[in-house]
């Protein structure tokens, strides 16, 4: 079977969902040692004006900035999307995007709903993306996960869980995502989900059986 070789005409992938509903667990998989995906796929690293936290490195975890420095980026228009959260900006910046579609792999963007939508009213070409949302069954299954990581007070899970019910409601009713993949079991989840954005979306054949 000859291998497939990713080009600029894969587009960027956008996964999004609430917190807890399954993004990290889908993207360590893909692009884990034992896929035979891995190779096709890289994943878009954002970048914020907040802190490092302690074992953070710049870069790989963010790109940080400070805010003079993030807020000049957007004025050139140098960011797919960006928002401020509680004080600190987030954002895609478009070389970091550029930089992986170089190589010919498909980027991973893991960001939220309006931030999809942003991206979603970008006309440059090169930016046109695939969509793809990740959730859990219901809201009460989300929050019984926020709840066994056990790094939530009731104040903080509150909050998560409201913004996650707004969050897949929004998604519901936008109409921008082509795919809603439901993590229910683990393994059927990343099952399907493989299936779906290796066959179905990108036609991607595996690099080693």
């Amino acid at each position: 079977m000859d291998q497939f070789k990713p080009s600029r005409k894969y587009l960027p992938l956008v996964l999004c969902g609430p917190s807890g509903a399954g993004k990290s667990t889908f993207t360590e998989h893909i692009m884990s040692q034992a896929s035979p995906f891995k190779e096709f796929f890289a994943f878009s690293v954002s970048s914020t004006t907040r802190q490092p936290r302690p074992g953070e490195k710049d870069g790989v975890h963010y790109h940080f900035n400070t805010r003079e420095q993030f807020e000049e980026e957007v004025a050139k228009g140098n960011f797919l999307e960006h928002n401020e959260v509680h004080g600190n900006f987030y954002g895609t910046h478009k070389d970091a995007v550029r930089d992986i579609i170089k190589q010919g792999k498909i980027c991973i963007l893991d960001i939220d709903v309006k931030g999809a939508l942003d991206i979603s009213k970008q006309t440059v070409k090169e930016f046109k993306c695939n969509f793809a949302f990740i959730q859990t069954p219901t809201i009460d299954d989300l929050r019984a996960r926020l709840e066994a990581r056990g790094t939530e007070t009731e104040e903080t899970l509150a909050k998560r869980v409201s913004a996650a019910d707004k969050e897949m409601k929004m998604a519901a009713e936008c109409g921008l995502f082509a795919k809603f993949l439901i993590n229910d079991e683990k393994k059927r989840f990343l099952d399907e989900a493989v299936a779906y954005l290796t066959g179905e979306l990108y036609n991607l054949k595996p690099s080693h059986q």
